[in-house]
C-alpha cells in the first residue's frame, strides 16, 4: 500500500488520543487527584487532542474499589465532575475489557452520558464476546471501536478472520495493540496494511496503540500513520504500564495540523507529569521491559523484576529463555 501523505502535509483524517489516565493508572493503580484529572483535561482541549480517554468500566464486582482510583471504574459522575457536559470539541472515551466489565448495567445510554467513544478490548479469541459488547454499545448510541490486544502473540489466520468478524460487525474502528511492545517497524507496516485492507472494504477506521519496550512506540505509530492508519494514541511523558506508550509531546511535535499545539502539553509535563514522577510514580523505558519486548512476552514478569529492585539482568533474561 502506497504512502498516505508526507512529512510536510496535514491530513484531515488524524485524530489523536490521550490515553494517559487509562493507560497510566495501569502505573499507579489510577490514583490520580483530581487536580491532575482536570490539569490534563484543560491541557489536551488546549493542545487540540481530539479524544480524551478517562479509563476503564471494570466491574465493582471483580475489583476491589477500596485498591484502585475512580478510573479505573468511570462512573458517569466521576467524569462529569472533572468535565461538565464537555462543552468542547474534544471528545471523551472509555475501555472496556471483556470478561472484566459488566457493560449491560455499568454502560448507560449515551443519552445519558457525556462519554462518545467506548473501546472494547479483547484477545482474538474472545472476539465473539467483544462482538456482543460492541453491539451493545452500538445500540446505546456510542461510537465504538475495538482493540484488539497482545496482536505480536496472535496468528495471522486468526487475525484475518477476526477482522473479518469485525468487518461485519457495527464497530467503527479497529485499533492495531502492541501489547508488549514488540514490533519493528517493518511489521507494524504489514499490519495496517492487513487491516486497512478491512477497514476500506468495510468502512472502519483503523487506530494504532504502541508500548515502548524497544523504544519503539513512537517509530511504530508514525510507520501505520503513513500507512494510512487514523487513530493515534499517546500519553503524557509516554505513560503507561511498564514501559509506557507513545509519547504525546514527541507525537504532536510530529504532526504538521496547525490545530495541535504542543506548548499546553509542556506546560502540563513540567507541573504535573515531572512532580509525579518525583513522588516515586515510575514508568518507561528499562532493560528488563526491553526484554520482554525483544522475546514477544508479556511485561508483568519485568514489572515484578522493577519492582523488586533488581539488576540482574543476565539471570532475568535467562529466566525469560526458558519461559
Amino acid at each position: 500500500m502506497a504512502q498516505k501523505g508526507d512529512l510536510m502535509t496535514v491530513r484531515g483524517d488524524i485524530r489523536v488520543l490521550d490515553a494517559t489516565i487509562r493507560d497510566g493508572g495501569l502505573v499507579n493503580d489510577f490514583m490520580f487527584t483530581d487536580d491532575f484529572i482536570n490539569a490534563l483535561y484543560r491541557a489536551n482541549v488546549k493542545a487540540g487532542v481530539d479524544i480524551m480517554e478517562f479509563g476503564y468500566k471494570a466491574s465493582k464486582e471483580m475489583f476491589d474499589v477500596n485498591k484502585f482510583g475512580k478510573w479505573k471504574f468511570c462512573d458517569e459522575e466521576s467524569i462529569r465532575g472533572i468535565v461538565g457536559d464537555n462543552n468542547s470539541d474534544m471528545k471523551i472515551s472509555v475501555m472496556a475489557d471483556v470478561g472484566r466489565c459488566d457493560y449491560k448495567k455499568d454502560i448507560i445510554p449515551k443519552s445519558e452520558s457525556v462519554i462518545d467513544f467506548v473501546r472494547v478490548a479483547t484477545y482474538v479469541y474472545q472476539m465473539p464476546a467483544a462482538i456482543e459488547m460492541i453491539e451493545d454499545a452500538k445500540a446505546k448510541g456510542y461510537e465504538v471501536t475495538c482493540n484488539i490486544m497482545a496482536i505480536s502473540n496472535a496468528q495471522e489466520g486468526d487475525v484475518s478472520q477476526a477482522l473479518e468478524m469485525l468487518g461485519h460487525s457495527s464497530v467503527d474502528g479497529i485499533y492495531i495493540v502492541d501489547s508488549y511492545g514488540s514490533l519493528f517497524p517493518e511489521q507494524m507496516r504489514r499490519l495496517a496494511d492487513l487491516y486497512l485492507e478491512t477497514g476500506e472494504k468495510y468502512g472502519k477506521f483503523i487506530g494504532v496503540h504502541g508500548h515502548n519496550n524497544q523504544q519503539l512506540a513512537f517509530a511504530n505509530t508514525i510507520e501505520a500513520a503513513a500507512q494510512g492508519v487514523s487513530f493515534l494514541d499517546a500519553t503524557m511523558m509516554g505513560m503507561g504500564r511498564g514501559c509506557g506508550n507513545c509519547a504525546m509531546e514527541l507525537l504532536l511535535s510530529f504532526l504538521k495540523n496547525p490545530k495541535y499545539n504542543v506548548f499546553p502539553v509542556l506546560k502540563f509535563i513540567e507541573e504535573h507529569m515531572l512532580p509525579l514522577r518525583a513522588q516515586g510514580v515510575n514508568w518507561g523505558y528499562d532493560i528488563p521491559y526491553l526484554l520482554t519486548g525483544h522475546l514477544n512476552q508479556h511485561p508483568s514478569a519485568a514489572i515484578e523484576f522493577m519492582k523488586a529492585g533488581r539488576s540482574d539482568y543476565t539471570d532475568f533474561y535467562t529466566d525469560l529463555l526458558d519461559k
